[in-house]
Parts: C-alpha cells; structure tokens; sequence
C-alpha cells in the first residue's frame, strides 16, 4: 500500500512538472500575458529616472499650440518654419513623427484647383513663379538634417521610399528574423529627396497593445528599413552606414545556427539587440520639461541653447489627433515619446534584456525546484510545507527582481511561481490524502482502547504512533470482580451479558477519560495501561486516579443495582472488585501475527500487575499498589501491606494499598500508620508477641477495611509460633497462587 502510494506521488510530481515544461514550451497567449505583466510590475516598480543632460527634445504640436495657431493640419510654409528655426539653433538632428504623403491643401496652387475657372486663371498668374508650399519645406529640410518617417503595412501598394543609408551585414542573412512588411506609405518624392533620413514609426506591440520594445530596423519585402529614431541617431552623427552583427560574424558565438541579430552598430553606438534587432525599453515617467510647444519656438521664446546639439523630434501630445500608445508605466503616452525614450535609453547606455537562455533557466528552476519541494513537502508538517513553498515563491520573485535590478535582465517569476504553487497545492493534497487515510486508521485502531482526546492527539501527531513494538515505562491496571462465577450462576446469558455491559462501560470511562489504554477485556476483567501509545508523564497518578474513581463508581453501581433488585423484589449481592497497579517497563506495541494483532503491552511487570490483583482478593482490599507506583504517584498516601514474592519471580517487592480506600477519616489512618509500622517491623523481626499485640492495637482504632488482612496477619503469626522461619527468613510471603 506504501509503495503504491509513493509510486503514485512520483508520477503526480512527474506529470505536473512536465505539463509546467510543456506548457511553458508552447508559451501560449496567457503564459505570455503573465510573463509581460511581471516585466510591467519591474518598471512601476523602479521606473528610470529621467537624465536632462541627455540631448533629447520634443517640439509638441499640443492644445495651446492648436489654440493658437489653429487647427491641424498647418501649412507646410509653418513647418518649414519651424525646422528653419530648429536648424538655425543648431539642432543636431530634427525627426518627424508624421508623415506629408499628400501635397499641402493650403498651398494656393491647391486652392486654386477648387476656384471657378475666371478665379482660377487670375490666381495662378498671381502664384507663377513662387514656391509652393511643399517646395518651401523641402527647401527647409535639405539645409537641416532632418529625418522624414514612413509607415510600413501589409497592402498592395508596393513600399516606394528610398533610403539614405547603407546597411552592412557581418554574419548569417538578419532578414528573416526582422518584422516584415509587404508595403509601405512614404511622402511626397520631393520631400523625401531633401531629407537627411528616412525612418519607420511603426510599432510592434505585443497583444495587449502595450508598447515595451521596440525595433531599430524593419524589413518592407527584402528592403530593411531603419526606425525613425535609429535615423535619428545616424543623422545626428553624420553616419552613413547601418551596420548589421548577427550570429556566426565575428566576435558572435551561435555554434553554427542561425539566431538571428545580436548587435546593431550607429555610427559609434553599437546597441545590443533581440534576435529580430528590437531592444527592451526601460521607462521613464513622462516629463513635461522635454517637451516645447511649437507655440513657444514660432514665437521665438525659445532659447537656442535648447535646442544646440539635440536631436529634436516634432510630434503631438494632443489627444484629438489620436497619437497616443500604451506602456508599462502610462496608459496613454504620446507616440513620439516612446522614440524619444528609446534614443534616451541607446545614449545612457541602458541594458534590458530577455536572454537567449532566460527560458532554459525558467525551466531548470521548475524542475529543481519542483523536485526539491516535492522530495521535502511529504516529509514536513503542513504548516512547514506552506512555508516552504511560500519561501520557494519568494525566492523566485526576489531572484527575477534582482536580476533586474542589478543586471537588468528580464526573468519570468509569474510562470515558474504558478507551475510550483500547482505542485505545492497537489503535494498538499497528496499529503493530505494521505494523512487522512492515517487518521482513519488510527481512529479505528485506537478510538474504543484509548481517551478521545488521545486519539485526538494522535491524529494531529501520527508520528507519536510507533508501530511494533517498544521498551518503555508502564503504569498497568488490571480489575477484577469478586465472585463473578457465583453472581453468573444465578443469570441467564442475556442478563449476565447486561450485567458486564453495566459494570463494564462506567469502569472504562473512568480508564479513557484518565488518558488510559484498554488493553482487553477478558469476560469480567480489564487490563489498562498508561504512557503508551503517547507519553503520559504522570501515567502512576493517572492509574491511581482512575483506580479511586472506579472504586467509587462501584459504590454507585451498588446503590443503582440495590434499588433495581428492591423494586423488582430480587435478593441483592453486593457487587465488589479487586484491582491491582503497578510501574515498570514493557514491551508495547501492535503484537500478534501478520494476519491478526493487537496493540498490547508484554513483560514481567505486567504479570506482577495481574498477580497484585489477585492478592487484593487475598487480602480482602481493593486495590493494591506496587513499590514503583507509590513511589510515582506521592499525591496518594498509601499503607504498606506485605513484602511478597509472586509466583513467576524470586525476588520479593512490597505491596501497598490507599488509605483513601480504608478510611475516609483521616485522623483514624494517622493514628494507625504508627501501629501499623512497629507491627510490620515485629513480624519481620519475627517478635511474634510484639507483632500480635500491635496488631491488636490497630484494630482497636476501628478500621473496618482492614479486618481481614489482619485476620490473615493473625493467622500467618500462628502458624509462625508453630514452625519458626528460618533464622535468614525475609519477612516475605510467597504467593503460591496467580
């Protein structure tokens, strides 16, 4: 049953560790959501601080500018002005985070196009010879370094922009690693002829729309493309050439496979990338001190030494104008910004990273520590298993957040934490499982031998229970009813069997509600133990307590019967019992065969226990006491009767009995102890004389209970006077009879 049961847990911890591995290999959306949420929970945690020495700036076509200068779209002639005056201030590189793919419909050639003919003949006389409006941007942006973006999509129109850089690859072919696209929108030829650079503003988010990396190049057909603010940072340092390190160039280990990109080089920046060239951004919260409204720089309130040396990217904050993306710290966060925040991140040399074998390590984590809990969890308490799992979790939330913080590596916590929790949760069910079986068990075994609050222990602790056997102290218990072949001669068997039932069930009690263990009943007689199967440190004053009781109950049970066989007209018998205790060690355990055992108690000191209870009968008291339970139990002062040698053992040991049971006067008991004393000392000094006439003293004091030991005294010193002892005589008495 064991091994079945612990075959059964390795293929539980077995199948719940590979599912984890499974599903983590095909990283499904909602792995992924978990994972993505712990990277966000990183950067609300410890968001980037923001850096106004980086050169980076945003002229913001806000509300107050619209206000002011009026609705969107501007007339390119503003534009035009706007980059005029970037470029005269000595912008390093001036990027657009729009796009101009249709002619300016403010330009007057364009209005004349919707005039009546006669109007439209006086305007265009009027116009000739004069710059349009596009002609006077286009002038604009050749004499600045400025940087135009494109959109690239998915359609029919084939992408038709051409670039102003040059791409060299070291290395395996990047282009099916980058995100592909079949098409693209640019804008107007001429504009795009006079720029510096033309970059992409598309996004890559993941599912849930949230922007958190983002890509230096991008790939329309077989043309990669660079991102508008990879343009920006190649513009601003007068480069002419991407240059593209992916695995197996130089420098590059990949072990002869193809991964992808691994470096990205601008001019003298060379940025550490994704496979598919995109970089993980750290955030910063927006700041309004990078942004100047396009009002402020038209009017001319704007120094130049704000713009000197900075690459300036013009682009919206407005919210009609619907330019707004998501991220780990902002739901609603100004598209041009994210461009700004990824050249900040390039300059300050920011490293975040997912890598190559983040997964591999997740996994490795599972597994071992899956292995490690699973091993542990069914050898602790419940509580501890909780903490241990607990710490397990912990620990991989403070490793993922370490790595973050000190290496600023990117490392799941959510998933491998999930996959422990679920081997956590089916240990504990399995631990559970199993230790209900063992309370059942142990309720059956023990719930009609042992108190309650017993097996209430046992079942909290069942690692108390030993099973087999075991050598420990004992305090043992054996009652007996005087006479009981006389009293079942004159009941039939049903009442003979009400007769024990009634006497039976009231004496038990007092034996569990005492923390004691039945042993067995033989027909009239019970047999009980103390400190097995739990410890019981005062087991000796847990025997004479229930001993006292009983003979109580008896008193009880006598009472009861009397007035039951006088109302039924019946002669009554009083009902009396013999009880014998004593301490020693045992052996105790589940004895018997491998078919059919019992939870008993073997050895010496439980055969002088029994034969205790027959010299009760001897003696005609009620209870007798071994040396070693008087000695265990001071609370209950006991008269020395005898120094007996019991059938089965040579040397002789001293009996008691409790002088509660003789005499509830306690002055009477006290007056007798003295008699009593130099009584055992004559006879055992054999003083014949002395003893007989202190053994008249102590009946004189009028103790009912003891009269038939001293009769016995009385007769023993008689047979003495008649056949002396020997000289070397003991002063014991030898039982010839169990």
């Amino acid at each position: 049953m064991v091994v079945r049961a612990g075959r059964f847990y390795v293929l539980l911890v077995g199948g719940i560790l590979a599912a984890a591995i499974f599903i983590r290999y095909i990283d499904p959306f909602v792995v992924q959501s978990l994972r993505l949420i712990a990277f966000d929970i990183y950067q609300r945690l410890a968001p980037q601080t923001y850096d106004p020495n980086l050169p980076v700036r945003i002229v913001d076509i806000d509300e107050k500018s619209l206000a002011t200068i009026g609705q969107w779209p501007w007339p390119r002639t503003m534009i035009a002005d706007l980059v005029s005056k970037l470029g005269a201030s000595g912008a390093a590189a001036i990027a657009f985070d729009m796009q101009f793919s249709e002619p300016d419909r403010t330009s007057l050639e364009q209005v004349a196009k919707y005039l009546p003919d006669d109007q439209k003949v006086i305007l265009s006389q009027a116009i000739a010879g004069r710059l349009t409006n596009d002609e006077q941007f286009a002038a604009a942006l050749k004499k600045t370094p400025s940087v135009l973006a494109v959109a690239l999509a998915n359609d029919a129109v084939p992408f038709s922009s051409k670039r102003k850089a040059g791409f060299a690859i070291a290395g395996d072919d990047p282009r099916p690693f980058v995100a592909g696209f079949s098409s693209g929108a640019g804008n107007l030829e001429m504009l795009e002829q006079a720029a510096s650079g033309i970059g992409s503003i598309n996004w890559v988010p993941d599912r849930d729309q949230v922007v958190r990396r983002v890509a230096l190049v991008y790939r329309a057909g077989d043309t990669l493309v660079p991102s508008v603010f990879a343009e920006a940072l190649r513009v601003a340092q007068g480069a002419t050439t991407y240059v593209l390190k992916a695995s197996n160039a130089s420098g590059e280990t990949a072990f002869g496979r193809s991964s992808g990109l691994n470096h990205i080089r601008i001019g003298g920046l060379e940025i550490p990338t994704d496979a598919d060239g995109g970089i993980w951004l750290k955030f910063r919260k927006t700041r309004p001190d990078t942004f100047i409204p396009a009002w402020k720089l038209l009017a001319g309130e704007v120094a130049p030494e704000e713009i000197s040396g900075r690459i300036i990217f013009i682009g919206t904050s407005a919210a009609g104008l619907l330019d707004l993306r998501a991220t780990p710290l902002d739901a609603a966060l100004p598209g041009v910004e994210v461009h700004v925040q990824a050249i900040e991140h390039i300059l300050s040399g920011r490293s975040l990273t997912r890598p190559d074998y983040a997964l591999a390590l997740e996994e490795f984590i599972i597994v071992v520590f899956g292995v490690l809990l699973a091993f542990v969890l069914v050898k602790v308490s419940a509580r501890t298993a909780a903490l241990l799992g607990l710490f397990a979790i912990e620990s991989l939330f403070a490793g993922g957040w370490l790595a973050y913080d000190y290496g600023g590596l990117l490392l799941d916590p959510i998933y491998p934490a999930l996959a422990l929790l679920c081997l956590v949760a089916a240990a504990t069910f399995y631990v559970y499982r199993r230790i209900e079986v063992q309370r059942a068990e142990i309720r059956g075994a023990f719930s009609r031998y042992v108190a309650p609050a017993v097996v209430n222990e046992l079942l909290a602790n069942p690692e108390k229970l030993e099973l087999g056997g075991e050598v420990r102290e004992l305090t043992l218990l054996f009652c007996d009813v005087r006479n009981f072949t006389t009293i079942s001669e004159r009941l039939s068997a049903s009442e003979l069997t009400h007769f024990i039932n009634e006497l039976l069930t009231p004496l038990s009690e007092i034996i569990l509600q005492h923390r004691g263990t039945i042993d067995k009943y033989m027909g009239d007689a019970i047999m009980a133990f103390w400190n097995a199967p739990l410890d019981e440190p005062d087991h000796a004053v847990q025997a004479c307590r229930s001993a006292l009781d009983m003979a109580a109950g008896m008193g009880e049970l006598n009472r009861r019967w009397q007035e039951e066989a006088k109302a039924s007209g019946r002669a009554f018998e009083q009902v009396r019992i013999g009880i014998g205790i004593n301490t020693g060690n045992c052996c105790v355990g589940n004895l018997g065969s491998t078919q059919r055992f019992d939870y008993s108690a073997i050895g010496d000191e439980v055969n002088v226990a029994s034969r205790f209870e027959g010299l009760s009968k001897f003696y005609g008291l009620t209870a007798i006491l071994g040396e070693r339970t008087v000695r265990e139990s001071p609370g209950f002062p006991a008269l020395e009767l005898d120094l007996v040698r019991v059938k089965g053992r040579g040397k002789p040991t001293p009996i008691y009995t409790f002088c509660k049971l003789l005499d509830e006067e306690e002055g009477r008991i006290s007056r007798l102890q003295s008699s009593h004393g130099r009584f055992l000392a004559a006879f055992r000094g054999q003083q014949w004389d002395t003893a007989e006439a202190a053994v008249a003293e102590c009946r004189s004091i009028g103790i009912a209970g003891l009269e038939p030991y001293y009769s016995v005294f009385s007769s023993r010193i008689a047979a003495y006077r008649d056949a002396p002892p020997p000289k070397d005589w003991d002063g014991a008495f030898t039982a010839h009879e169990k």
